[in-house]
């Protein structure tokens, strides 16, 4: 890159951060939990789910990154070994509640974190807003248009305020893109091509558990992609307004050539790619395969399970309030995990191909490409924030615990609506998927449609 193209770099970086830079508003975080900043007050926290999502991010890693400014004060789950279990694992002394209503009654908390199998988070969050208490809910909000109705409702009528924890947008690679399409690098925005892949390993672990089943986690267009869709809807800051989607079960399920219960005692052992011995994880062996007596669940199911009725590769097509158009896909058996995205605008293309899991290609950097109309191209490189997720779980928690009064000029703070938009895509592209037309999102829900989201 030559000096103009270096000076050129700077100016549009300097351009993006000066012009968000003032732009606070208040966002869900701080309205919900702007009163524990004051010191010596702790954030009383209790949680529902006992999963190995909710006992390490939520649980201990919160326990011990921000023990000055939260206590647990309940931890709750239908199985009580895992109960137990979390309750070690965690380090904790709290009271265990098998009944979550009773927990909350008891302990009253100040804050219930939602950690539970996606088909009953709106449960969970409905009753702990209706209790008096602001809610954080793993992602997705919720699986259809139903609960979602029912956990917006329950939100206006409480006062109370949900966050979803929408951790990719936190890291600093995604925080960049929205820098540069804010500070209109590449005009206005009119097309969209992003692919997501998921590996052999990650890809095949969702058909192992309870995701594999639509019931419960919504297929990975709501489950997984909601992650991906809410990006979208933030980069964009328009609402989504119609989709048309294409998706198949051809790779896992009844399509593998032989299958077991599980792979615990499987005769194809030797024989299956996918098979896994989780008795090799102390951790996972005492969480899940102790605990397996008390309500039946295997972790380590079989990838070919005839049961399994979710997609394993899908397509989808977005329309935005705003026009621009969307080019989806995810897939879920690569040899390798990351994606490619592409923001076509009127004065140029700003472009990514973000290597999640390569061993081959190790880098604690992701590149972004700018081009602009009529030849001028740059090499954006973004250092990793250290954590998971890109650096985005300790930038999302840091925001929850250690400092929600911080301005959010990135408006990475994700609260009901963020959670509903990004669900109501997925839906949308199930349902199209099932119905074989197109599905208006505006028929899925109250919340009106805005040509810009921003602040609504």
């Amino acid at each position: 890159m030559n000096k103009t193209e270096n000076q050129s770099r700077r100016d549009f970086i300097a351009k993006s951060g000066a012009a968000l830079a003032g732009s606070f508003f208040i966002h869900p975080v701080a309205e919900a939990l702007s009163k524990f900043d004051r010191p010596g007050q702790k954030m009383k926290l209790a949680m529902v789910g006992t999963g190995v999502r909710g006992l390490a991010m939520w649980g201990r890693d919160v326990i011990r990154a921000y023990k000055d400014q939260v206590e647990f004060v309940g931890l709750s789950d239908r199985n009580e070994g895992r109960l137990r279990y979390g309750q070690t694992y965690m380090g904790l002394n709290c009271p265990l509640f098998a009944n979550a209503d009773e927990m909350l009654s008891k302990t009253k908390p100040d804050v219930l974190i939602v950690t539970t199998m996606d088909s009953n988070h709106h449960e969970f969050i409905v009753k702990g807003l209706l209790a008096g208490m602001n809610v954080i809910s793993e992602k997705p909000m919720t699986t259809d248009e139903v609960k979602i109705k029912a956990i917006l409702d329950a939100e206006r009528k409480s006062g109370k305020k949900l966050i979803v924890t929408f951790n990719y947008r936190y890291s600093p690679h995604r925080q960049k893109l929205y820098e540069l399409l804010r500070a209109g690098e590449i005009g206005t925005i009119t097309s969209v091509d992003f692919h997501w892949y998921l590996d052999t390993s990650h890809g095949g672990d969702y058909f192992r558990r309870w995701h594999g089943k639509r019931e419960f986690g919504g297929t990975l267009l709501v489950h997984k992609s909601t992650h991906h869709f809410d990006l979208l809807n933030w980069w964009l800051d328009s609402d989504p307004e119609e989709v048309h989607a294409f998706g198949e079960l051809e790779f896992y399920g009844k399509n593998g050539p032989f299958r077991s219960t599980t792979c615990r005692g499987c005769p194809h052992a030797s024989k299956c790619d996918f098979h896994w011995d989780i008795t090799k994880s102390e951790h996972l062996t005492k969480l899940y395969v102790d605990n397996e007596k008390y309500d039946g669940y295997h972790r380590d199911g079989c990838v070919f399970r005839e049961e399994i009725d979710i997609y394993d590769k899908m397509a989808v097509q977005i329309k935005y309030k705003n026009k621009v158009q969307v080019s989806y896909s995810l897939t879920t058996y690569s040899p390798y995990e990351g994606y490619r995205i592409a923001f076509n605008g009127t004065k140029g293309r700003l472009e990514a191909w973000i290597k999640e899991s390569q061993p081959w290609d190790e880098k604690n950097e992701d590149e972004l490409v700018l081009v602009k109309n009529f030849g001028e191209r740059y090499t954006i490189t973004v250092p990793q924030g250290g954590g998971g997720h890109g650096g985005g779980d300790t930038r999302l928690k840091d925001k929850l615990f250690l400092d929600t009064n911080a301005a959010d000029p990135w408006r990475q703070s994700a609260g009901s609506r963020d959670g509903a938009m990004s669900c109501l895509v997925g839906i949308a592209a199930r349902k199209s998927i099932e119905q074989g037309k197109s599905i208006k999102v505006q028929d899925l829900t109250d919340i009106p449609l805005a040509v810009s989201g921003r602040g609504l």
